[in-house]
């Protein structure tokens, strides 16, 4: 069945760094492209960071434009989100989701605190 599995996530003092990984089975990963959702505690939740299928394109949210890179590997069915310099304000469940056109699927999520 359909998989997407994060990991990474944890407990980081402002300023520090983490990757998040999202492993993905049960699908044609290579068709798909694959984004980086987030939700806090009593917000919606938003796109992160999106990257086409073969990785040629990305798109950030202006709130994390320069800190945070995504990736993927399509070889290891494998997409990343480096995160530098967090933010108390990046606190969040971070989802991984990936989509071809009308189709798509989501992960359980990580937890991510940015906390001193």
């Amino acid at each position: 069945q359909v998989q997407l599995v994060e990991s990474g996530g944890g407990l980081v003092q402002p300023g520090g760094s983490l990757t998040l990984s999202c492993a993905a089975s049960g699908f044609t990963f290579s068709v798909y492209a694959m984004s980086w959702y987030r939700q806090a505690p009593g917000k919606e939740r938003e796109l992160v960071a999106s990257i086409t299928n073969s990785g040629s394109v990305t798109n950030y949210a202006d709130s994390v434009k320069g800190r945070f890179t995504i990736s993927r590997d399509n070889a290891k069915n494998m997409v990343y989100l480096q995160m530098n310099s967090l933010k108390p304000e990046d606190t969040a469940v971070y989802y991984c989701k990936g989509q071809l056109l009308s189709r798509y699927y989501w992960g359980q999520g990580t937890q991510v605190t940015v906390s001193s």
